[in-house]
């Protein structure tokens, strides 16, 4: 019993063999010919040796380095260096050994890349893989390479294109065009310093004319209202004396007013009979007229 039961797990450690799979693998189960549509994740992985076999399909990414001839918008052939960077879909695995084969680097991606470069390449000149549209070329490389093969469980994840080399005419024409574009924008970036120059110029003329002309309005106004401000000290003094006037003229009429009022008859003839005696006291000729009613009394004997 013991020995039927030892060949039992001896038989079964021969016919059940074990593999593993990695990380950046995705195994994929054959069984007498036939693909099973799962795929065997990460880790150990039983099967029969006899009747199935497990084949491992890298699925991190993955760098293939081409060196293809382009076409040129203009007919040239230019020699480049590329890289194009993919993975696989863990999930698509199987469907890949199914429809493609392990070969698929050789059978799938790269017929798909020649053919997407020659077709993005030929829509652009010669010079531009050089300037700054080598971005999208590549991105249209990686787009057209990404429409045809995501649907078979492939992922491009870019295209890049490592180095250019023209041909030794073009590269020559290229740098000479180059170079004269740079002396334009030199000599176009000389002739507008020199523009900016001048108008600075012309600000500051215009605006040292402006400051005269200020200037000179300011004088004037200045001119004028010193005028303005003599004629009204004028009419201000003028007006000053016209009311002095009028102030003593009317002082005068009421003192005048007084005077009348206080003076009467008597007093009159006192005053009169003053003047006489002090005309009497002169030792000068005298005419005297009066109405023949002044009285004089006590005149001097030499009168």
């Amino acid at each position: 019993m013991k020995s039927a039961t030892s060949m039992l797990l001896l038989l079964s450690a021969v016919l059940v063999s074990c593999t593993v799979i990695r990380q950046g693998e995705a195994g994929v189960k054959r069984r007498l010919g036939k693909i099973d549509p799962r795929y065997v994740e990460q880790g150990p992985a039983f099967f029969n040796f006899f009747t199935t076999t497990i084949l491992k399909v890298p699925t991190r990414m993955v760098n293939i380095e081409v060196k293809p001839d382009l076409p040129s918008k203009e007919g040239l052939t230019i020699r480049s260096e590329i890289s194009i960077l993919y993975r696989i879909k863990p999930e698509a695995a199987p469907k890949i050994v199914q429809n493609i084969g392990l070969n698929y680097e050789s059978e799938v991606i790269l017929p798909v890349f020649r053919s997407a470069a020659a077709d993005i390449t030929a829509k652009f000149l010669a010079k531009d893989m050089h300037s700054g549209e080598r971005g999208q070329i590549e991105q249209a490389i990686r787009k057209q390479m990404s429409d045809i093969l995501e649907p078979s469980g492939f992922i491009i994840d870019n295209v890049l294109m490592k180095s250019i080399r023209l041909p030794d005419g073009l590269a020559r024409t290229i740098e000479e065009k180059l170079q004269a574009e740079q002396d334009a924008q030199r000599m176009e970036f000389v002739k507008e310093r020199e523009k900016r120059d001048a108008e600075r110029r012309i600000i500051e003329a215009e605006g040292k004319k402006e400051i005269a002309r200020i200037q000179a309005e300011g004088e004037k106004n200045a001119v004028i209202i010193q005028a303005e401000a003599k004629k009204r000290t004028l009419e201000i003094e003028a007006e000053g004396k016209a009311n002095a006037m009028r102030v003593e003229a009317d002082a005068t009429r009421r003192a005048n007013d007084t005077i009348n009022r206080t003076l009467t008859p008597s007093i009159l003839k006192l005053r009169q009979i003053e003047a006489f005696r002090s005309l009497s006291n002169s030792n000068n000729s005298k005419l005297i007229i009066t109405d023949g009613k002044s009285p004089f009394l006590s005149l001097p004997d030499k009168f």
